[in-house]
């Protein structure tokens, strides 16, 4: 049997099993994906870890994506193993910064850490979680940064304040009135005297 035909059958099995749960699959570049219910995510995965003809055993991965312009904005991807047949599924739930997806870390205890991540980089909320809080970033930062309308700049940083003796949290400022953008070509040189060469142009006339 190809690797297709087992992505295909396997496809078809959970689809069939989780017929009420599940909206279809799709198997392409050799990878199995599976569109399923945000609601029912926790049956689903005790489906797969615990059915014989699946043995999932394995969470490798919680990863969120954000499409703006959707009014579900979020897709919650979750990646699983089955050792047993040697299988990888990717099980793909859409999802929004209100209502909260119910938590895996009672199917999966990994799980933990993958989707506290998630919250933190796109401000997902997980029902159940016994301790969602931010992971990567600071306990004070403002808003998501993996979220595609983040400001590059962010919105505050950071720096050691010796008046202070601490570490001070400041609104981000730009001082453009102290940069200046020439756009000009490498090649071409400076049409202006740069810093340090009229120490050259003085040698040059002596």
């Amino acid at each position: 049997m190809s690797n297709l035909e087992t992505l295909n059958d396997m496809g078809q099995a959970i689809v069939g099993a989780l017929e009420n749960e599940v909206h279809e699959f799709t198997v392409a570049l050799g990878e199995l994906t599976i569109t399923a219910r945000a609601d029912k995510i926790v049956s689903i995965l005790t489906t797969l870890r615990d059915d014989p003809n699946f043995k999932f055993v394995q969470l490798t991965d919680i990863c969120g994506v954000d499409y703006p312009e959707r009014s579900k904005r979020f897709d919650v991807v979750y990646h699983l193993l089955s050792l047993k047949h040697n299988v990888r599924v990717r099980i793909k739930t859409q999802a929004d910064d209100e209502i909260p997806v119910p938590s895996v870390v009672g199917v999966y205890p990994s799980a933990n850490w993958y989707e506290r991540e998630v919250w933190d980089m796109y401000g997902v909320m997980f029902d159940g979680h016994p301790d969602l809080r931010r992971l990567l970033t600071d306990y004070g930062f403002q808003g998501h940064p993996q979220r595609k309308d983040f400001p590059l700049t962010g919105y505050v940083e950071l720096r050691y304040s010796e008046e202070e003796r601490r570490v001070v949290y400041e609104p981000v400022k730009l001082q453009q009135e102290f940069r200046d953008f020439d756009f000009m070509s490498p090649w071409e040189g400076a049409k202006y005297i740069l810093p340090g060469d009229e120490k050259a142009e003085e040698g040059q006339e002596s």
